[in-house]
């Protein structure tokens, strides 16, 4: 495994919201992530769907962890802004979203990500995303 990987999940697996919805980091590479969860009626809104809250904290997660893995080893990622298109409802098994970086700088990257809804072993587009994240240099101790 190499140190950028070991250090995105190493920081995931922190993550208490994450695992809240039993959310878990599929895959990892350079300017890549990838984050998954099953469908959970606890998630869900008033209609059924799994809510557009849940959906978007995985888009913005893996959008980080992308960030992440192109920043330098003492380097977090916080979000900046995104925007997020609802395209169909969360109706699924599972879902994924999946985040590249576009840009990465020295202070800001930008990032995209899809959201997917998996029912029958078929992929169905949810939710888009474009995202900013900032690099925050961590502070020695």
């Amino acid at each position: 495994m190499q140190l950028f990987e070991k250090r995105v999940r190493d920081s995931f697996g922190h993550q208490s919201f994450m695992a809240n919805i039993g959310a878990t980091m599929t895959t990892v590479a350079r300017g890549i992530a990838e984050i998954s969860f099953d469908f959970h009626e606890r998630l869900t809104q008033q209609n059924g769907f799994v809510h557009a809250g849940a959906i978007t904290s995985i888009m913005d997660s893996a959008c980080g962890y992308a960030a992440m893995s192109v920043a330098g080893a003492d380097t977090d990622v916080l979000s900046v802004e995104f925007k997020v298109n609802l395209l169909a409802p969360a109706v699924g098994e599972s879902f994924v979203a999946r985040a590249q970086v576009k840009r990465a700088g020295k202070t800001l990257s930008v990032c995209a990500a899809d959201a997917f809804a998996i029912r029958n072993g078929e992929e169905k587009l949810i939710a888009t995303m474009l995202a900013t994240m900032i690099n925050v240099v961590q502070e020695k101790s």
